[in-house]
């Protein structure tokens, strides 16, 4: 992978040599993985924990989770760095451990002591999975006030003493790795009626409890790795409540904002990887009248792609000094979400449109990258809730 499209001159160089390894890793044991990967069942589980295994053995495993939870403890500014060689294929986070992260600092930071004490070692160590469930189907995902789901507490003492502290009652959308997950977040509205700003809490879920179902695998665009669930009466520890009852948007909204961010820095890494399979068709497929790179509408498709990379990593590696920093970041987020989306996409278009049929076929990782690109555009909230969000802090004035 090429430097400029890449690197960074203001990386220091021990992260760099970190950054490099994890680039070979993901780049040599990684991507010959992903049909395999992406494929599902026991064959990917099987490669997934192998994978696993060989990152523990390099030393690669978990470096941006906390020293006090299993990781290596690199701050996030260095890691952000390794997040993009991580991101160059969508399986690099799992595959790494670091996958885990939003989840293990959630837990670590609003779990009870027994949530933290039970499950936060497995889960860094690749030994649980955990999803995070908030979308419906029938609400918009940008109004969580409308969440129908609903957890109520258990009235009959039998019921509480056996641990029964809530039962939660809905449906949840797109939860991302929902099939495989041993434990899963959910918001649910434990107090008033949509749509109340307050109320809303999230509970642990166990995945094996009963009542909770994996209702239907939800594809997108054709990739797998998405499902909906439904919830019908589950029990749930009173202990399993995830911060303040009625609090759940404040932990929430922490999480997204790094969320958003990591997800910024892997789109950069898929990016840089589509910049290089077009610069290396545009050097090496010849045609009558020489390289194709030759062609000035091909050189324009370089241009214009380098051009979206190099303006656009800035943006995000601003938002991570910020949300490092511990300062408000949600224009910085929000430019750097839509920023980062859109050159995912439109490096991957350009690098298709230089492939011609090949990039439009299984031989190349061009189709999995447009499509992260597309859907890019609506995770973590649809560019235009960004654009909107960020434009009414600016005309008040609240931070240029």
């Amino acid at each position: 992978m090429l430097e400029e499209t890449f690197g960074d001159p203001q990386c220091p160089s021990d992260v760099r040599e970190l950054r490099e390894r994890v680039a070979d890793f993901v780049r040599t044991r990684v991507v010959p993985c992903e049909r395999v990967l992406d494929g599902g069942g026991p064959d990917a589980a099987r490669t997934l924990h192998r994978l696993r295994q060989e990152a523990k053995d390099h030393g690669l495993w978990a470096l941006p989770l906390p020293v006090e939870l299993g990781g290596q403890g690199l701050g996030l500014r260095f890691y952000a760095h390794v997040a993009e060689a991580e991101g160059a294929s969508d399986h690099g986070p799992a595959a790494l451990g670091s996958a885990s992260l939003l989840d293990a600092l959630m837990l670590w930071r609003h779990g009870s002591p027994r949530v933290r004490e039970r499950y936060l070692a497995p889960l860094v160590a690749g030994e649980l999975r955990a999803g995070y469930a908030m979308t419906e189907p029938e609400v918009p995902g940008t109004d969580p006030f409308l969440t129908a789901t609903r957890a109520v507490e258990a009235e009959a003492e039998a019921e509480a003493e056996a641990g029964g502290g809530w039962r939660v009652t809905g449906g949840k959308w797109f939860v991302s790795g929902g099939a495989a997950a041993d434990l899963v977040t959910v918001l649910a509205r434990t107090d008033g009626q949509p749509p109340q700003r307050e109320g809303l809490s999230l509970l642990l879920v166990l995945a094996g409890s009963p009542g909770f179902r994996v209702v239907r695998e939800l594809p997108v665009l054709g990739a797998a790795g998405q499902v909906e669930i439904a919830l019908d009466g589950v029990a749930v520890d009173a202990d399993h409540l995830i911060g303040d009852r009625g609090k759940a948007l404040a932990v929430a909204a922490e999480r997204l904002q790094l969320g958003r961010t990591l997800r910024c820095l892997r789109w950069l890494g898929q990016a840089a990887r589509a910049f290089d399979l077009m610069r290396e068709r545009a050097v090496t497929r010849s045609r009558s009248r020489g390289p194709l790179g030759d062609l000035q509408l091909v050189q324009r498709h370089v241009f214009e792609s380098l051009l979206a990379l190099r303006t656009t990593r800035p943006l995000v590696h601003e938002a991570v000094a910020r949300l490092d920093a511990g300062v408000d970041a949600h224009v910085e987020v929000g430019l750097a979400k839509v920023a980062a989306a859109r050159t995912l996409q439109l490096v991957a278009d350009a690098a298709i449109q230089v492939h011609g049929a090949a990039g439009l076929g299984p031989d190349t990782a061009l189709p999995a990258l447009f499509r992260t690109g597309r859907a890019a555009r609506i995770l973590d909230g649809p560019d235009e809730l960004h654009i909107t969000s960020v434009a009414r802090r600016v005309l008040r004035a609240e931070q240029v």
